[in-house]
């Protein structure tokens, strides 16, 4: 399960203030609703890449089901392990050095070890999670392969593969089902960009927090 991690609130460093003063002065996001904002502000934030200003896209109610979740403390499941290690504040899983892997894809040998991840995990949290895919497209394939029969309940799907191969087409398909899901359009995409979204998730919660709970803020280091 998810949670926030407890302590005192970290102030936001000011390479970090700087940082999105210089992306707001070159774009401007006044027209999304504030959650969408923050979600693409922090992945421009991450990759110093404008691009994604105008392809990320957030289905309607995506962010708030994603806060939902997270301030429930929902799983959040990660295809792989750069993804898990750019998440700050929660707990985080993934499944890609889990034996019973290796079993799944014994049962089914067509699926590559990153499907096979999210075939387990899917498994054990079928309901409420909050999935994140930021590299393999063909986890992400699994993914809506599983909703589309019916498997697979999420609460949100963070779709944001890279690649040549399968990584725009991955994401058109999440759009594609009925899941809230926060992808971009195109080929673009990364580990970095997954837990920049996640993260401003994570930031969103803060104000739903618990009694003591730390403000969900990057430190020096995040990012650098």
């Amino acid at each position: 399960m998810s949670e926030l991690i407890t302590g005192g609130p970290t102030a936001i460093h000011p390479i970090e203030v700087e940082s999105y003063r210089i992306l707001r002065s070159r774009i401007d996001l006044s027209h999304l609703a504030e959650g969408e904002r923050m979600v693409v502000e922090r992945v421009v934030h991450a990759t110093a890449d404008l691009g994604f200003a105008t392809t990320t896209v957030c289905t309607p109610g995506a962010v708030d089901a994603g806060v939902a979740a997270l301030h429930a403390g929902a799983a959040v499941l990660c295809d792989v392990e750069m993804v898990r290690a750019g998440i700050t504040r929660i707990a985080t899983a993934a499944a890609l050095a889990d034996p019973a892997v290796a079993e799944v894809q014994r049962d089914e040998p067509g699926l590559t070890r990153s499907a096979a991840a999210m075939r387990l995990l899917a498994r054990r949290h079928p309901d409420g999670a909050v999935f994140v895919v930021g590299c393999a497209p063909t986890a992400l394939f699994e993914l809506c392969d599983l909703v589309d029969r019916g498997e697979l309940r999420p609460a949100l799907v963070v779709g944001l593969p890279v690649g040549f191969v399968g990584a725009a087409e991955s994401k058109e398909r999440l759009r594609a089902t009925p899941v809230a899901s926060i992808s971009n359009i195109g080929e673009k995409g990364g580990s970095a960009v997954a837990a920049a979204a996640v993260n401003a998730l994570v930031r969103l919660v803060a104000p739903l927090a618990p009694a003591g709970a730390a403000e969900p803020v990057s430190t020096p280091e995040e990012n650098r």
